[in-house]
């Protein structure tokens, strides 16, 4: 096994699934759910996060090239997927755990596109790709990354928990702001992939 591929591969995956930067959202898009309930929105998330970003680093050109999609096109659809929480959240319209409107916040947005990015599904391709056999290297970057970010999302409850109600409302509104700004940047990242080349 390449250690030099494990670590990249950990660092790369830790640092754009950015759980430390993420606890804001979570604690937002799981606001009116108990401990117990936000701390299965996370092990879910991670799970499907882990299992897309499998898939993608064996398969996810595969996939692409038979759906005829590109990166840009990825890239711009994530960035709606965001902007149209962000405005939500900027609307006070998540009030209410997302789960009882029929919608599970654990795959959409915090696995995809939060936690496993077009940027991060990127990255594990170009890894699995980089050398004649990675592929132990780059399984195990991925899932050591995700534990890590597993652990630091679990302390949302006892941030949930210093920051108390009028603490939420501020955090809701900033983080609509800076995670429609987030959208808009991958996006236009999409954009100029798709258009300006």
């Amino acid at each position: 096994m390449d250690t030099s591929v494990l670590v990249q591969t950990f660092i790369a995956v830790f640092v754009l699934a950015d759980a430390v930067g993420n606890i804001p959202v979570v604690l937002v898009l799981t606001k009116g759910m108990t401990p117990e309930e936000r701390n299965q929105v996370i092990d879910k998330a991670i799970i499907v996060a882990i299992a897309v970003l499998l898939l993608f680093a064996f398969a996810g050109q595969v996939i692409l090239n038979y759906l005829e999609i590109s990166m840009g096109s990825l890239r711009i659809a994530g960035g709606l997927l965001l902007l149209l929480i962000a405005l939500q959240m900027l609307r006070g319209q998540l009030t209410t755990p997302i789960l009882e409107e029929g919608r599970d916040v654990a795959i959409t947005p915090l696995a995809l596109p939060l936690l496993a990015g077009p940027g991060t599904l990127t990255t594990v391709m170009l890894l699995m790709s980089k050398s004649p056999s990675p592929h132990l290297g780059v399984v195990l970057g991925i899932v050591v990354a995700m534990f890590v970010s597993w652990l630091i999302l679990r302390l949302a409850n006892r941030i949930n928990h210093w920051i108390g109600a009028e603490g939420e409302v501020i955090i809701t509104q900033l983080f609509g702001f800076l995670l429609a700004a987030l959208a808009v940047e991958i996006g236009s990242t999409g954009v100029q992939e798709l258009f300006l080349r």
